[in-house]
């Protein structure tokens, strides 16, 4: 377990700094120069992915708080229900941003593009109400999450050293479920379909590039690049989530948290957040701090 643990705080480290760069890097980007619509949305699931690595992962601030014999009740209770919602606004701001880029890339004729010329618009209005849906959707967490105490064993499952999970009404805790999964079902749905869609785009305009001039194709690369780099990370986002939800499900149903499983679980629930920055650090060219670059960042 403590080889485990050890990359648990790899992975933890690597994500946050990650992260944080990224959220500096697109904070400086809105505020110096008129930020594009993938900008903002990026900024936003940077700023989600450093909250989650905060309150999340190793939930060390809990332990941190106990250990350091402060009040813990609140800490647990804040924590947990900001990881909950920042995991909510995960999904909800990656299938958004793969739908803003299906939009960004679609044909002039197509039924998407009416849509992009009040982009911006829809962006500001689809984060707000993923906010306001996921802060009021993880209020739960605040009434069945706290303090640890050794009162009783049974009524109770400890998730780390001085937190843990209260008994839940089965009916409850099914309802819960079922709207998770039903919103997860939606979201990924979604976010498979425009993927679908970006891949036939770009299987058609690499057929029509073998008839045009190679400066054609060069001037159609930074908006190819950015679509594969979506596509990738929609991927990604498939795969640790759905494996990430099966172990999480199957813990609150049968009310059972191996350390092993759990530690399996904060491996796969750090592993987006910790891939995606660095996925977008790799793919955009803005980021690299050239003279030349830095000297347009800052103008």
């Amino acid at each position: 377990m403590f080889s485990l643990n050890n990359v648990l705080y790899f992975q933890a480290g690597l994500g946050a700094l990650a992260n944080i760069f990224l959220l500096f890097f697109y904070t400086i980007i809105i505020l110096c120069h008129r930020p594009k619509p993938m900008d903002l949305i990026s900024c936003q699931l940077t700023f989600v992915h450093t909250m989650m690595f905060f309150t999340g992962g190793n939930v060390w601030l809990t332990d941190l708080f106990g250990s350091l014999n402060i009040e813990n009740d609140f800490i647990c209770k804040a924590t947990f229900y900001i990881n909950r919602v920042m995991r909510g606004l995960s999904i909800c701001i990656t299938c958004l941003l793969s739908v803003v880029q299906a939009i960004m890339i679609s044909p002039s004729a197509s039924l998407l593009a009416k849509f992009k010329h009040k982009l911006k618009k829809y962006i500001i209005y689809a984060l707000f109400y993923f906010w306001s849906f996921n802060l009021s959707f993880s209020s739960n967490r605040i009434f069945y999450v706290g303090a640890y105490t050794n009162v009783s064993e049974t009524s109770q499952v400890k998730v780390t050293k001085f937190c843990s999970l209260f008994p839940m009404n089965h009916i409850i805790r099914g309802l819960i479920l079922t709207m998770t999964t039903l919103r997860d079902i939606f979201l990924v749905g979604v976010m498979l379909t425009t993927s679908a869609y970006m891949v036939i785009i770009l299987w058609r305009h690499q057929r029509q590039c073998k008839h045009l001039h190679s400066i054609s194709h060069l001037r159609a690369s930074p908006e190819k690049r950015a679509t594969q780099t979506i596509l990738l990370l929609v991927f990604f986002f498939v795969v640790t989530y759905w494996v990430d939800f099966i172990i999480s499900s199957t813990s609150v149903l049968l009310w059972i948290y191996n350390p092993v499983i759990l530690t399996i679980q904060k491996f796969m629930m750090n592993a987006y957040p910790t891939i995606t920055p660095l996925v977008q650090i790799s793919s955009d060219n803005r980021i690299n701090i050239t003279p030349k670059n830095r000297q347009k960042l800052c103008h």
